[in-house]
């Protein structure tokens, strides 16, 4: 088996990035704060302000509620709609696409990450760790493409032309980009560098030892100075000749 689990540190902190950002998304694609209108007509918005999202469109009014504070009034924008900018459309249909797609990503990333804990071999590990950095890089696209476009029409102080039933006023004094587009465009670029970190991921390489003969190698040259001296005390193997010195000791 061998051991990956050192070379996907930078996988597993995406993952959790993967996830934080996926989460983001759907957070935008709830919020109301996408287009914020400074309206001069308090008539009947009595706040002057007017929260345009991608789902609804809502105001303070205390002429519409039913209390005598200022309550909350919110109508519904539909994908059919047809006062509704193009833009607004293609955020709803791409920020579900996006959510859907990171689901899949973020899966892709688990199945990556389990194949490096368990040591599977490398052509499972590389293709679940190539659809999720794919799928992410998809996702993250799927939520620029509208957060971009709503503030290129916020720059641009674009106008909407809503039914009477909405009571806002067709054109804004001022308007800026309010929390959901920074949510969303926060969410888009930590999906983005998960993806990417995903597709960096490169499988260790196994190198298989080699014996430099250069090198000194001290278990053949123990092993051989051990037959040496096995060699050496053998009696039948030694041929040496009579110490004369010696001989003449012994006759006295």
């Amino acid at each position: 088996m061998v051991y990956l689990v050192h070379s996907s540190h930078l996988q597993l902190v995406s993952l959790w990035v993967g996830v934080l950002g996926w989460t983001l998304t759907g957070v935008a694609m709830g919020l109301i704060q996408w287009r914020v209108w400074q309206v001069a007509d308090t008539s009947v918005v009595t706040s002057g302000v007017v929260w345009v999202g991608i789902w609804r469109t809502c105001f303070l009014s205390s002429v519409l509620a039913a209390g005598e504070r200022d309550g909350m009034f919110c109508q519904a924008v539909g994908f059919l709609d047809r006062f509704a900018p193009p833009e607004i459309p293609a955020a709803q249909a791409l920020m579900v696409a996006a959510l859907v797609v990171g689901i899949g990503g973020n899966g892709s990333a688990v199945f990556a990450l389990r194949c490096v804990y368990f040591g599977l071999p490398e052509r499972p590990v590389r293709v679940a760790f190539a659809a999720a950095g794919g799928l992410q890089l998809l996702a993250g696209a799927c939520s620029l493409v509208p957060l971009s476009w709503n503030l290129n029409s916020i720059a641009a102080n674009r106008t909407i032309s809503f039914p009477p039933g909405f009571h806002v006023p067709p054109a804004p004094l001022t308007q800026h980009a309010g929390a959901g587009i920074g949510v969303g465009m926060t969410g888009a670029l930590l999906v983005l560098f998960s993806g990417l970190a995903f597709l960096s991921y490169r499988f260790p390489v196994a190198v298989s030892p080699k014996t430099d003969r250069g090198n000194f190698d001290a278990s053949s040259l123990g092993m051989s100075m051990s037959l040496q001296s096995v060699s050496a005390g053998d009696g039948s193997s030694y041929q040496g000749r009579d110490n004369p010195a010696f001989q003449s000791q012994d006759r006295l």
